[in-house]
């Protein structure tokens, strides 16, 4: 049941990835600036376009995979993968977001979202390093 859950909430944050894509990308200038140092790394507009969405299309075929390829998967397996699709669609709005707002000229305090994007990340890591750890300790402390 939690996997159907995590299924539609999966699908809903998706639509949420590819529409906040579509808006950020309609207001990006020409050379989008990612990184700002001594030497600042830029890409065109459309490279990144097509780079993010190339990325977003492989990340969350796993989720679309997952229906006809592994059918028997455990249903903790689903949800496991279900839930990191999620959460790595959360980083991608996030990601994109912040490359739109750095780009977009107004002045903003930068230092405050340097915690949401760490967090998420963090949270990424955790999640995609929950199911190994559960099933490696279901493994060695199974009952004898």
């Amino acid at each position: 049941m939690i996997s159907k859950i995590f299924k539609v909430v999966w699908v809903f944050s998706l639509f949420a990835v590819l529409g906040l894509f579509m808006y950020a990308y309609a207001g990006l200038p020409d050379p989008v600036v990612i990184f700002e140092s001594d030497l600042p790394i830029q890409t065109s507009r459309n490279l990144l376009f097509y780079g993010a969405l190339v990325v977003i299309t492989l990340a969350n075929f796993l989720a679309f995979a997952n229906g006809n390829l592994l059918r028997h998967q455990p249903d903790g397996f689903k949800s496991w993968l279900y839930g990191l699709m999620i959460v790595l669609n959360i980083f991608f709005v996030i990601a994109l977001n912040f490359i739109s707002l750095y780009n977009s000229g107004e002045r903003f305090d930068y230092t405050r979202l340097g915690i949401i994007i760490y967090g998420v990340l963090i949270l990424v890591l955790v999640w995609a390093l929950a199911w190994p750890v559960l099933a490696i300790g279901r493994r060695f402390f199974a009952k004898s």
